[in-house]
């Protein structure tokens, strides 16, 4: 019984059908997990690629996940009052994509083949599905995924043994789902619903990706360049300067001419020259990601941020260049001392999202504030930290409008103040550089929801739970 249900769930059980059929996609629907390779066996120089990599065919999958919602979409049309059998075409999918590299996942006893010891896991969530009735303009909403975040509602599409870092390897695994995606985006679903065939348009959104990732996917040199943001074109010097005010300008297609710029360099210009007209792309985009910012990963990064503040508070930063190491390394101690003490906080080897989510709150500045000696720098981090955690509720909602709406409206105001202080009263850490992370807070968010309505909802942190549920899958210690 377990094994005929399993089959039921896994992709591959439902019978459907494209329309056009798509393109170089076998029209077969029992096909369950594959080998991700498949395709790539003769390659070019005969050397088999050093990784295994199991996935779903991801148009087998979606339909999958479409059935999952069976019940909840036919609720959805009778609660909008809508005729189910009248409603039969002018469906649409809105699907969130998520991919993320893991770290270390070797085995920790068990002496299994050698692997490259690091995982990528791609996965999708399919956060709504709505209705247009022919002729009409109104769009109606029939289900919304409640729990955008959960790790349940993200589904998992391929698991590959390679490193994040290794381009070739992970172009070449995710090149099939690349052109699956492409083909579904020509092309309609129909699928049995309720008891009736009904199409189905999809729409794909890759927002799940931390920066590192997005800056891979979309050929943009790595997080230290000078080029500091995946939205807009800005420079660290010009973020530095003026850090509120930036618009959202950078896209897919508009990397894909860069590179072609990069490649060929029409206009005979200098190394310098060319970068500069390119803004940084200079590798070919492949994948095809959403504009936005991946909240779990700004909170990180504004914590880490936020915890060398601490540090040079300590130490009286503003009045003192260029401290010694050891001098940095015992704030530091006393940071983590005081931290452990007054909020059982354990210092950790790399920030994380719980770290994160404890170090930016109003108690944890006060405890801060015990060692920083001037009253009115302690004033100063106050503010700050206020007025962090009045703009963190905004790109952290997964629906801010309702959520949190006042904070919305102050949003752009209190960026204004924060940019204030940190350009005058922090200027020395300051001064001609800005974090990556800090930038978007600060320059993108109000757009970026006024276009999507949310930032929390399309974070990655679905994906990245749902790593926890591998790691425990493989019997392996977490990291």
């Amino acid at each position: 019984t377990l094994r005929a249900a399993d089959k039921a769930l896994l992709p591959g059980f439902h019978t459907f059908e494209w329309q056009p059929a798509l393109k170089n996609v076998s029209p077969s629907c029992h096909v369950g997990i594959i080998d991700g390779l498949s395709g790539w066996a003769a390659s070019v120089d005969d050397v088999p690629a050093d990784t295994i990599t199991r996935r779903f065919r991801y148009d087998v999958a979606l339909v999958s996940a479409l059935k999952d919602l069976e019940e909840d979409i036919v609720e959805g049309l009778r609660e909008r009052g809508l005729e189910d059998s009248a409603c039969t075409t002018g469906f649409s999918v809105m699907i969130k994509e998520s991919c993320d590299g893991m770290g270390d996942v070797s085995e920790k006893h068990g002496g299994g083949p050698m692997m490259p010891k690091k995982a990528v896991r791609f996965s999708f969530t399919i956060m709504s599905v709505s209705f247009q009735a022919e002729g009409e303009e109104e769009v109606v909403v029939i289900f919304r995924e409640p729990k955008p975040n959960f790790e349940l509602s993200c589904k998992p599409l391929c698991l590959m043994f390679v490193d994040e870092s290794d381009h070739e390897t992970l172009t070449a695994v995710l090149g099939p789902l690349v052109a699956e995606r492409n083909a579904m985006k020509q092309s309609r679903l129909i699928l049995s619903v309720g008891g009736l065939p009904r199409s189905f348009r999809f729409h794909f959104r890759g927002t799940g990706y931390d920066e590192k990732m997005v800056r891979e996917m979309e050929g943009l040199e790595a997080s230290g360049s000078t080029y500091i943001c995946t939205l807009c074109d800005s420079t660290r010097a010009e973020a530095s300067h003026n850090m509120v005010l930036h618009s959202v300008t950078r896209g897919h297609d508009e990397n894909l001419e860069r590179y072609e710029i990069w490649r060929t360099n029409p206009f005979s210009e200098s190394a310098m020259e060319l970068r500069d007209r390119v803004k940084g792309v200079s590798a070919k985009p492949f994948i095809e990601t959403h504009p936005t910012m991946d909240a779990l990963h700004c909170d990180i990064g504004n914590a880490t941020e936020f915890y060398k503040i601490f540090q040079d508070e300590i130490g009286e930063v503003f009045q003192r260049a260029n401290p010694s190491r050891e001098e940095r390394r015992s704030w530091r101690a006393a940071l983590d001392k005081q931290l452990r003490k007054k909020l059982k906080l354990k210092p950790v080897m790399r920030m994380n999202g719980n770290y994160a989510r404890k170090l930016m709150t109003q108690e944890a500045v006060e405890v801060v504030c015990e060692l920083v000696p001037s009253e009115e720098r302690r004033e100063a981090l106050r503010e700050l930290m206020g007025l962090y955690i009045q703009m963190k509720p905004v790109w952290r909602a997964t629906c801010p409008a309702k959520e949190c709406p006042d904070q919305l409206c102050r949003y752009s105001f209190n960026s204004q103040r924060f940019a204030d202080l940190l350009s005058t009263t922090f200027k020395y850490r300051y001064d001609g550089k800005i974090t990556n992370y800090l930038h978007k807070t600060l320059a993108h968010v109000p757009e970026i929801i006024e276009r999507d309505g949310s930032i929390g909802a399309w974070a990655s942190e679905g994906n990245e739970s749902a790593n926890k549920l591998f790691r425990r899958f493989r019997k392996m210690n977490a990291r």
